[in-house]
Formats: C-alpha cells, structure tokens, sequence
C-alpha cells in the first residue's frame, strides 16, 4: 500500500517522457517515503511502463538507495583515511553498541536512528567525525560519542 500515493504521481507526471529520468524521479520518490519498497518499485514500473527489472536493478546498484525503512535520523559515521587512523572502527561499534544494532541491521527497531558508514565527510581535521542529520560531529572517542547519541536519543 503506498502513503504518498498522490505526490507520486506528480512526481512520475514531472518527469514523463524525459530521457534519464529513472535517477532523479526515484530520489524524489525515496524522499516522500524514506526508502524504495517493493511496492513503490512496481508502481513506478507499472506508471512509467518500466520494466520493474530495471527499477530494481539502479535501486540495487547505486548506494543511494535504500530498500529497506529509514530511521528518522541519519548517523553518518566517516571511514575515510583520516578518520579510518584516528579510530572510527571503535567510534563506529561505539554508535552501533548504543543503537543495539546487530549484523547487518542499520535502522533501530523504534526507527529512531540510521546508521551509514560512508566513504568521507570532508572533515579530516576532525576526524573521527560523524554527521547526525546535517550536524557535524568531530574529535570523537566510543565515550563521548554514547555521550552524543544520548542527548539525540532525548
């Protein structure tokens, strides 16, 4: 069942008979519903007379992407150079013990928090950074970050 039934339709109307198209419209649609489920992969298809196969397959390549419910706080924890020699592995299982996150989970079961590890923020003076929403966080250790997520927890 979609939520956003109506704003995705605008957004398939945008776009319709436009080359290349398939990114961009899938980015606005992720935005609406926080990720690309099942369902909004075969509406899409059955809207812009796209094989579902290939919906599937740019959702699948492009780490952009999320196929699975985003919490309503993103955690971007750097694993770039300078934040990979000052510590982000134990920043990263600091975030993750918090969360309670396991294996492959990286969405809370409250939905509360996403946890990303990404390539660079761009603050290796920092390091080791992590970007809670559009709030940079850096100089960290495993103690001042729980300290951190706490006070987002609130």
């Amino acid at each position: 069942m979609l939520q956003n039934k109506k704003e995705i339709d605008l957004i398939i109307n945008k776009y319709a008979g436009k080359k290349g198209f398939l990114i961009p419209l899938l980015q606005e649609v992720q935005d609406i519903e926080r990720y690309l489920s099942k369902d909004v992969m075969r509406y899409v298809a059955e809207k812009t007379n796209t094989k579902l196969a290939e919906i599937y397959g740019v959702a699948t390549f492009y780490s952009m992407f999320r196929l699975r419910p985003q919490g309503e706080n993103i955690i971007r924890v750097c694993k770039g150079t300078a934040c990979h020699v000052s510590g982000a592995n134990s920043i990263a299982s600091a975030v993750r013990e918090y969360l309670n996150l396991s294996g492959d989970e990286d969405t809370t079961a409250d939905g509360k928090f996403t946890v990303m590890e990404v390539a660079c923020l761009g603050c290796c003076s920092l390091a080791p950074v992590i970007m809670i929403n559009d709030d940079t966080h850096g100089k960290l250790t495993a103690s001042s970050v729980t300290k951190l997520l706490a006070k987002y927890k609130k």
